[in-house]
């Protein structure tokens, strides 16, 4: 792997505390946290945090708490159900056209919310092994329905330029694979990383690069994120957003129409805000679907199209996504007449974003 500013990453409690990140009187407590989640924040990010603001956004997202201890009902370590749609090691095929492919079990910076939190981190293994990836491979090689592979983990823009290069033409080597989506949070954790050999490697003849970059909150695109942003998009690597809806740091709609403007400011595609999953020790993150809907119903009407991503919920069990935004059809009437003539088509009661209900086709 490659190493940028890494080497400075806090990891341990003990280091949270001397950067003031955290009260010296939570150190136990934090230590039983990291004893089971990894921790990491990376020197970009730490300089984010405001330290001054106890509710600071960025903290939240990064800095362990002793909340995480707390486990509540429905909470599960493999929240959206990876483990009974893995074929082989590494490969989840839950969509007959696409595979997730888990290729590292690291990352640059840990959210305490992650859905993955215990199958990532120190104490896990960190790659694939040669004869998995192998498989892996074989497997993506022999299901021809396979039209898309999203790399995912951990992140894999962990894993070195030289790395990276191989698995992308292995990839595309395969007739039948078209796109290779990347999942990550480096260009955000680790601008650095994005290097010109990097994004050199994640360009390869036979199939379409994408990449979805998590960010959760605009203050988190700074100069050198949206800096290294811009290097994969003038490259011809077109970008979509993830994002987690997370009770005190976005669940309101200054802040999520901030995030989203920033997204399409840096020619990044809103693409999936995501109901936070049942991971364990996540509740005190987690929002209710009503608010999540209301607060999607307030970004419709305030900011432009372009920034309207899709809200979805993963169904626990691993029965998938869903979108779960809020429903603007009211209810239905019949009209007299043949349901077949447009004359008499069934009339609705649509919402807009003001609240305000119409009837459609309009009453003449």
């Amino acid at each position: 792997m490659t190493k940028t500013n890494l080497a400075r990453t806090l990891r341990e409690p003990a280091e949270l505390v001397a950067a003031n990140l955290a009260p010296a009187t939570a150190l136990p407590a934090l230590e039983r946290v990291a004893a089971r989640y990894a921790v990491a924040i990376t020197p970009a990010l730490v300089d984010l945090i405001d330290k001054s603001d106890p509710d600071d956004p960025i903290a939240r997202q990064f800095v362990p708490t002793p909340a995480e201890l707390e486990m509540q009902p429905g909470e599960n370590a493999d929240p959206i159900g990876d483990h009974p749609h893995s074929p082989v090691t590494g490969i989840v095929h839950r969509y007959p056209d696409r595979v997730l492919f888990k290729l590292v079990h690291v990352c640059a910076v840990y959210c305490r919310f992650c859905f993955r939190r215990e199958m990532v981190g120190p104490g896990k293994e960190n790659t694939l092994s040669d004869s998995a990836y192998r498989a892996a491979i074989d497997y993506i090689r022999a299901h021809s329905e396979i039209w898309e592979v999203i790399l995912t983990g951990g992140d894999p823009l962990m894993l070195s330029p030289r790395r990276m290069s191989e698995i992308m033409a292995d990839l595309a080597a395969i007739d039948h694979v078209k796109i290779i989506r990347l999942h990550t949070r480096v260009p955000v954790a680790d601008p650095a990383r994005i290097s010109d050999d990097m994004v050199a490697a994640l360009k390869v003849e036979g199939a379409t690069t994408w990449i979805a970059l998590h960010a959760n909150h605009a203050r988190e695109l700074t100069g050198p994120a949206r800096a290294a942003s811009a290097r994969l998009v003038d490259a011809g690597i077109p970008m979509v957003s993830q994002s987690v809806l997370l009770r005190g740091v976005n669940d309101n709609v200054t802040a999520l129409s901030d995030l989203m403007r920033a997204f399409v400011e840096c020619r990044i595609k809103p693409y999936y805000l995501h109901h936070g999953d049942l991971a364990p020790g996540t509740a005190h993150l987690r929002t209710t679907l009503a608010q999540g809907q209301e607060l999607m119903r307030q970004l419709r009407g305030r900011v432009s199209g372009l920034c309207q991503p899709d809200y979805v919920i993963d169904i626990p069990g691993g029965a998938g996504k869903s979108p779960v935004g809020p429903n603007y059809v009211l209810a239905e009437q019949n009209t007299a007449g043949d349901p077949g003539d447009a004359a008499t088509e069934t009339r609705y009661r649509i919402v807009d974003y003001c609240g305000d209900v119409h009837l459609y086709p309009p009453e003449t």
